[in-house]
């Protein structure tokens, strides 16, 4: 390993100030358009975040809420809180860490289980305390016009009228005894769905939608709550694979009378109640509202239109998978400049589909009748806003590579997509509300994410967070050894192309062979191989004399419904054949010492890691990291396991070869098993029963477990512990002359 200036330690790996440098995060625009406000962490604690803002005219950017003063001790967080911020992943941290826009000059801000209004005047940030309950306030909100401010409330949704600061109750109140609550979303619909909400102002404050929550027909799954110095028994509502679901009735309450009307949203042909999910819900304009419903299957998504308040209803189209159908967040209604003959009014829905294999922009009317907005063989990553008076759309997606998210412009008629940002880099993308400018967030294998406004046609107007690196830099120290990732494509059985990318240690020597940690993710919906600063612990790894590597299987996202498909009913064998491909390239490289290769994963990755080297030929990997992993997907829950392995009852065979403990039998390689005895969603018996039947079969191994945390392990302590942890692992078994050598 070649000297450095200075020893990139694990302590500092974690510590404040972030190596990557500030990182604005939470990217808003005021409704006016004049600030751009966001959270970022502090130099010396970087997961407590304070409220920004920048104002667009002048180019200054300040601070508005110091999270400390505002309140000095962190509260106790509730068990729902909890929850809802590991869904969001965004467990650990502290501070504020949401807020929402009301008119042009008040922002919502939840903290510590209370709601705070800021009023931005010429004078200062007013702060106006909404909310002083033992209770928590979660998801809150400001109405669309910032009438009121509404929140949901121990199981039952609220709302406070801003202007005379009378509170009232918009639902009827939760039955806990009954699992009943309302104007929440559900386990699966937070964790798989990426619906975090379950309720839904119209556009003109008239209506408020709301979910209803029936809990009662899934199982309570006790999860034992392991902290250092006690253990809880919480009776957490899971639903297992094959096992009924919640049931989510959908009501709309006139804000002006008072009344409440119930939204049958469910399909008669689709079966029980407790067999279709409530995907997504958007109101219209004109008060009309969009559901999308999903059947248990996931091979139909339907939406529909009803009119409110009589909840006459309307097919709005639908989308067909012959496998499972991936849902978006895409909803943007507008006005066509030209509505030619379609007589209903002239609103339109921009949304995106797979019908043709890969996500493409489409632009529905009322009567679900589409046309494609792009098309080729790509993916589109999000639809961000139309402008009408141009006739045109920008989006976020991979047309120029897969490696790269841009924003593109592409006519609403449909053509060949023109880039706006720079390449060489991947983006993030926040747009306002009048399509004119963005806030792009962008980040290269040599360039932490940088922050700036620009125009719509991509140019820079001013930088928010330039994050030179620069000899202030918090990176500074280590940018002499920075190693850069090369990528490259291997070849899948079918032909797909698999990209790789794979990081040299510093002062990398061809003539000389180095161990290798395979680095796996491999589920659905994630990409690891992409042209963006990467972790900074990758840099870690290298400094330490390893070379790092990362291959996307099949399976896994933003390369269209072939390359995924393959996984339909049979997980843990495309995907790790597709990683045995990697490897074996690996191996054939001069530079590569072929006994020493490691495998580790979190998650999924865990899973990929257990089901690789339980599958691979004895002696591919000489040691193997397994994080968090599921172990047999009936462990896991209904919506995310049904959707690529159907039920257990449907598919006994594709469960039983895609669960671990048929291969246990086959360990060989000395293995690391990693978990959070909280773990609310990955639950903790999926690592207990791996223990009890490797114990069965006298298969030694290494465990580390994390009392009190979820499913990531947070805290600077505790990732310092935990890397440490993994390293002490791999210098056994990859490094061996070293430790007999200290």
């Amino acid at each position: 390993m070649p000297d450095s200036t200075t020893a990139l330690t694990p302590e500092r790996l974690y510590g404040s100030p972030s190596l990557s440098g500030p990182a604005p995060r939470g990217v808003k625009f005021s409704p006016d358009g004049k600030r751009v406000t966001f959270l970022k962490g502090r130099p010396d604690e970087q997961d407590r975040l304070d409220l920004w803002q920048f104002d667009v005219q002048t180019g200054v950017q300040s601070l508005l809420i110091n999270s400390q003063l505002l309140q000095p001790h962190d509260a106790e967080l509730s068990e729902e809180e909890k929850a809802l911020r590991e869904r969001k992943r965004i467990a650990g941290t502290k501070g504020i860490v949401d807020y929402s826009w009301g008119t042009a000059d008040t922002i919502l801000v939840p903290l510590g289980g209370d709601l705070y209004l800021v009023t931005l005047d010429e004078g200062g940030p007013q702060v106006r305390r909404l909310t002083d309950t033992d209770a928590f306030e979660t998801d809150a909100k400001v109405s669309p016009k910032g009438r009121y401010a509404s929140f949901v409330r121990e199981g039952a949704l609220h709302a406070i009228d801003l202007e005379s600061g009378d509170e009232s109750r918009l639902s009827p109140a939760a039955e806990p005894d009954k699992a009943i609550s309302y104007g929440v979303a559900e386990f699966v619909a937070q964790e798989e769905m990426h619906r975090f909400t379950g309720y839904w102002w119209s556009p003109d404050e008239r209506y408020v939608a709301y979910t209803r929550v029936d809990e009662s027909a899934v199982d309570i799954i006790p999860r034992f709550d392991i902290e250092a110095d006690k253990v809880s028994v919480i009776a957490q509502r899971y639903p297992r694979a094959g096992r009924p679901n919640a049931v989510v009735d959908l009501f709309v309450r006139d804000m002006a009378t008072g009344e409440t009307a119930q939204i049958n949203w469910r399909k008669d042909d689709w079966g029980a109640a407790t067999d279709q999910y409530m995907a997504r819900v958007n109101w219209l304009p004109d008060d009309a509202l969009v559901v999308q419903g999903v059947d248990r299957n996931q091979t139909r998504l339907c939406r529909t239109l009803f009119s409110v308040p009589d909840g006459t209803r309307t097919a709005m189209g639908e989308e067909r998978q012959p496998c499972w159908v991936n849902l978006d967040t895409d909803f943007i209604a507008f006005a066509p400049k030209s509505h030619g003959r379609d007589s209903v009014q002239p609103v339109h829905v921009l949304t995106t589909t797979e019908a043709s294999g890969f996500r493409h922009v489409a632009c529905l009317n009322r009567r679900g009748e589409a046309h494609a907005v792009t098309t080729g063989p790509w993916a589109v990553d999000k639809v961000l806003a139309v402008l009408p008076e141009d006739d045109a759309v920008l989006f976020t997606g991979h047309a120029d590579t897969p490696l790269e998210r841009h924003l593109y412009k592409v006519p609403l008629s449909g053509g060949e997509p023109q880039r706006i940002t720079a390449p060489g880099e991947s983006w993030a993308i926040t747009m306002a509300a009048d399509g004119k400018s963005f806030v792009g967030t962008s980040a290269s294998p040599g360039q932490p994410p940088q922050v700036g406004l620009y125009k719509a046609d991509g140019s820079l107007v001013a930088w928010i967070e330039d994050n030179r690196l620069d000899e202030t830099h918090p990176y500074a120290p280590f940018l002499p050894d920075h190693a850069m990732p090369e990528f490259g494509t291997l070849t899948a059985e079918d032909g797909q192309d698999l990209q790789y990318s794979i990081l040299k240690p510093p002062g990398f020597d061809p003539s000389k062979q180095y161990p290798v940690i395979v680095e796996v993710y491999g589920g659905p919906h994630v990409q690891t191989v992409v042209n963006e600063w990467g972790r900074v612990s990758d840099q870690f790894y290298a400094r330490e004399g390893y070379i790092l590597f990362r291959l996307d299987n099949r399976g896994s996202a933003n390369r269209g419904k072939k390359f995924e498909d393959v996984i339909y009913r049979r997980t843990g064998g495309p995907e790790v054949r597709d990683q045995l491909v990697g490897v074996d390239w690996l191996k054939s490289q001069p530079f590569v010492d072929a006994g020493r290769i490691a495998i580790q994963g979190w998650s999924y990755g865990g899973y990929m890691t257990l089901m690789t080297v339980l599958q691979a030929p004895e002696g591919t990997f000489a040691a193997a990291a397994a994080g968090a992993p599921v172990t047999d997907w009936r462990l896991y829950d209904t919506f995310y396991t049904e959707r690529y392995m159907d039920t257990p009852d449907d598919n006994p065979d594709g469960y039983e070869a895609s669960s671990v403990f048929p291969y246990v039998d086959n360990l060989t390689t000395p293995l690391l098993l990693m978990h959070g005895m909280a773990d609310d969603n990955v639950t903790f018996d999926n690592t207990t029963r791996l223990m009890a039947a490797l114990q069965e079969k006298g298969k030694a191994f290494d465990l580390m477990t994390y009392p009190g945390q979820r499913h990531g392990i947070r805290g600077e302590a505790l990732q310092v512990h935990l890397l440490k942890t993994r390293m002490a692992f791999l210098e056994r078994h990859l490094k061996p002359d070293r430790r007999k050598q200290s």
